[in-house]
């Protein structure tokens, strides 16, 4: 038996606190909890999800500040390690493409790579889609390389 409202009455619709499992309210009902919440097993969070920062002066959308997918790629576009990423593809010295689990809303998402070597390489942005990211590695002298690498994504799901 689950907990379903607790009213003016008490606890309604179980006949023994113990047996309360769940406590769910309306939107119009509103919940307010103080102190420190412990919350177990898997939760949704909606779009109207709200933290307050830091300093306690703004609040952010808690959906929209999250990072939406990152890679770690090998030299050779193997996941090493990702989020929201399916697969990656190796279309030639320095040239990557990593899938999208879960497409993007628009080709505008944010993305910043860092290359994962002691040497001087740079990582640029080939072409960014709603489902794949696509980039390229070149050492200072202007040629192309292959190197491990790390690219993250932020920006609203499809």
């Amino acid at each position: 038996m689950a907990l379903t409202k607790i009213g003016k009455e008490g606890i309604t619709g179980i006949s023994n606190a113990s047996d309360a499992t769940f406590l769910t309210a309306t939107s119009g009902e509103g919940v307010t909890l103080a102190g420190t919440l412990a919350v177990t097993g898997v939760h949704t969070v909606g779009n109207n999800a709200i933290y307050t920062s830091d300093g306690g002066a703004v609040t952010q959308n808690a959906v929209q500040s999250l990072v939406k997918g990152w890679v770690f790629g090998s030299s050779a576009a193997a996941l090493n390690d990702s989020h929201n990423i399916a697969s990656g593809t190796d279309n030639g010295t320095g040239d990557y493409t990593y899938a999208h689990t879960n497409n993007y809303n628009i080709t505008t998402y944010a993305n910043a790579g860092n290359v994962n070597t002691d040497e001087r390489r740079c990582q640029y942005v080939r072409d960014l889609q709603t489902s794949f990211i696509r980039v390229r590695h070149w050492n200072e002298d202007g040629g192309y390389n292959d190197c491990s690498q790390s690219t993250l994504m932020a920006g609203d799901l499809a």
